[in-house]
C-alpha cells in the first residue's frame, strides 16, 4: 500500500494544547469567515438524562460538515451537561470533538471539547459584539465566573477596549478569584457583591451561567447598552426578563434560538415578544446581508445557543495549526 493510500493515525489534541492553538483574534477572524460562508449543519441531536435529583442532564450531539472545497472536514461533537455538578465542585459540561476528513471520513483528530466548546462559544459572542456594541463601550460586566464566563473578558480584549471589567457571580468567591486572575493578566477588574447596580453601569453585559430564573431584568439596563446572552441554551433556562427583550434590537447566532433559547422562548410565550422582533442572525451579520448597531441609543441583545458551524471551524483550525508544525 502506497503512503498515499495510507490512513493517518488520527491525533490526540489535549485541552492545554488546543488552547494554544485557538488565540481569540485568529479564531474570531476564522468564525467571522466560517459563518459568512456557512456548513451544512443537521439538527442536533438533543436527549435528557434523567437523575436521581430534580435537575436534569442532557446529552448533545452536534454534526457539521464543510461545504465543496479543498478542504473538507466532517465533525461532531458529544456534549454531556450535568447541571448539579456544581454541587460537587466539577464543571458542569464535558465533550470531545472528533473531526475527520470531510472527503473520506477518516478520523483526523480527537480533541479535548471542553476547550472547543468554551472559546468558540465566548469567540462567537465576541464577534457578535463587534457588530453590535458601541465603539465606544468602556465597562464591561460578566455575569458568572465558570469555564465560559472565566473566558469572555480575554475574547472581548480582541474586538473591544474596556477601561473597567466588573464580575459578578451568584458564587462571591468565584467572582473574586476571576477578577484577581484579570487583575494578573494586565486587566482593570473587580468583583461586585450586587447585580443591580453592576449592570445599571454597564455598557456591554455578558452573561454564561446556568440560570433558570433572570439575572438582567430590561428596567436596569441603560440605552445604548449590548447585552449578550450566553447561558439558558434550553427553554427551561433563563437570564434575562421578558421586559428587557422588549426593548432590545435581538439578533440570535442560528434560528435554533427561536426553539431552544430559553431566554427568547419564555419572552415569547409571556407575550413580550413576537418572531418579528429578530433583527438577524450572525450568518447574516457576517456575510453583511443585516446591518448591526446603528446608533448609539438602541439596546442590543444577542442570544446565543451555539451552533456545530462554531465547533466544526474551531476543530479545523486547531488540526490545521498542529499539523502545520
Amino acid at each position: 500500500m502506497t503512503d498515499s493510500k495510507m490512513q493517518k493515525v488520527p491525533r490526540i489534541i489535549d485541552a492545554r494544547t488546543a488552547a494554544d492553538l485557538l488565540p481569540f483574534e485568529t479564531l474570531i477572524e476564522r468564525l467571522r469567515r466560517a459563518y459568512a460562508d456557512g456548513c451544512h449543519v443537521p439538527e442536533r441531536h438533543h436527549h435528557r438524562v434523567s437523575m436521581e435529583s430534580e435537575s436534569e442532564a442532557t446529552l448533545l450531539l452536534m454534526p457539521a460538515w464543510s461545504k465543496q472545497g479543498a478542504e473538507r472536514y466532517l465533525g461532531v461533537k458529544l456534549v454531556n451537561v450535568f447541571p448539579d455538578n456544581t454541587q460537587i465542585a466539577l464543571p458542569g459540561l464535558f465533550s470531545t470533538y472528533i473531526l475527520s476528513d470531510g472527503r473520506t471520513g477518516a478520523p483526523l483528530a480527537f480533541i479535548d471539547g471542553n476547550v472547543i466548546t468554551s472559546r468558540r462559544t465566548v469567540a462567537a459572542s465576541a464577534l457578535a459584539a463587534d457588530y453590535l456594541a458601541r465603539k465606544d463601550a468602556d465597562t464591561l460586566l460578566v455575569i458568572g465566573s465558570g469555564r465560559v464566563a472565566s473566558l469572555l473578558p480575554y475574547a472581548y480584549a480582541a474586538v473591544r477596549k474596556f477601561g473597567k471589567v466588573l464580575i459578578w457571580d451568584i458564587h462571591e468567591k468565584g467572582a473574586k478569584m476571576l477578577a484577581q486572575k484579570l487583575v494578573a493578566d494586565g486587566f482593570n477588574a473587580e468583583a461586585v457583591d450586587a447585580l443591580e447596580p453592576a449592570v445599571r453601569r454597564a455598557d456591554v453585559i455578558t452573561a454564561a451561567t446556568l440560570s433558570s430564573q433572570p439575572l438582567v431584568l430590561g428596567a436596569w439596563v441603560k440605552p445604548g447598552t449590548h447585552v449578550d446572552l450566553i447561558g439558558a441554551f434550553t427553554p427551561r433556562m433563563r437570564e434575562s426578563d421578558g421586559a428587557l427583550l422588549q426593548k432590545a434590537l435581538i439578533f440570535i447566532d442560528t434560528e435554533e434560538a427561536m426553539i431552544e433559547g430559553g431566554d427568547i422562548v419564555a419572552a415569547v410565550n409571556e407575550g413580550f415578544i413576537d418572531r418579528d422582533a429578530i433583527k438577524g442572525t450572525l450568518q447574516q451579520l457576517c456575510a453583511g446581508t443585516v446591518k448591526g448597531r446603528h446608533s448609539d441609543i438602541p439596546i442590543s441583545c444577542f442570544k446565543a445557543v451555539g451552533t456545530a458551524l462554531a465547533d466544526l471551524a474551531a476543530a479545523s483550525l486547531v488540526y490545521e495549526a498542529i499539523t502545520a508544525h
